[in-house]
């Protein structure tokens, strides 16, 4: 029987592997360009667990990071493959049902080096993320997709995802944002 792969919080030491990996999955998504994060960036924004800090097989479902805050609202959770390969990541923030009264975890970015599919690696991620909402008492694990990946909608719907086809994505960004944060003054 083959090693299982390590799924972690992410330390401060993995910056350089979760930059590379953010680049990968904007390059499979045709936004490379778009790339605006730095390993410094990342640093700063990123709630990292400390480098003792025991995988998440050992510690259960309860994340052993530093805080989040509004300047640090994101965790992120590694996978390293018993070769020692950091193969995935899920950058995650958590996020508020009014309705359910109940918080919940957004998921950013889950992205599995192309040579490390099909090992069930993103499924583990997941899985861990939904363990995690479980044991907070809380009531979604949310993210989007992009409607032409295919794969990925495929196998989002084969772990029990479904697809919100009444919502439609807003977003404000760049100068736009700036312009609404000056509206009234």
């Amino acid at each position: 029987m083959s090693a299982a792969p390590i799924i972690r919080h992410a330390h401060r030491e993995d910056v350089p592997a979760i930059l590379e990996l953010i680049r990968e999955l904007a390059d499979y998504e045709h936004e490379l360009q778009s790339v605006e994060a730095t390993e410094a960036k990342l640093l700063e924004t990123i709630a990292f667990a400390p480098p003792d800090a025991p995988d998440l097989a050992v510690t259960g479902n309860i994340p052993t990071t530093e805080p989040t805050s509004p300047s640090r609202p994101a965790r992120c959770l590694v996978l390293i493959t018993p070769e020692g390969v950091t193969a995935g990541i899920a950058l995650y923030f958590y996020n508020y049902s009014t309705w359910r009264a109940r918080p919940g975890i957004y998921l950013e970015d889950l992205y599995v080096k192309q040579s490390e599919r099909k090992k069930g690696y993103g499924k583990r991620l997941l899985v861990q993320l939904a363990k995690e909402v479980v044991a907070m008492k809380g009531g979604r694990l949310e993210w989007s997709v992009l409607k032409w990946n295919e794969p990925s909608i495929k196998f989002y719907e084969a772990v029990g995802a479904r697809m919100m086809n009444e919502w439609v994505g807003m977003r404000v960004d760049g100068d736009a944002l700036t312009r609404l944060a000056s509206m009234l003054d």
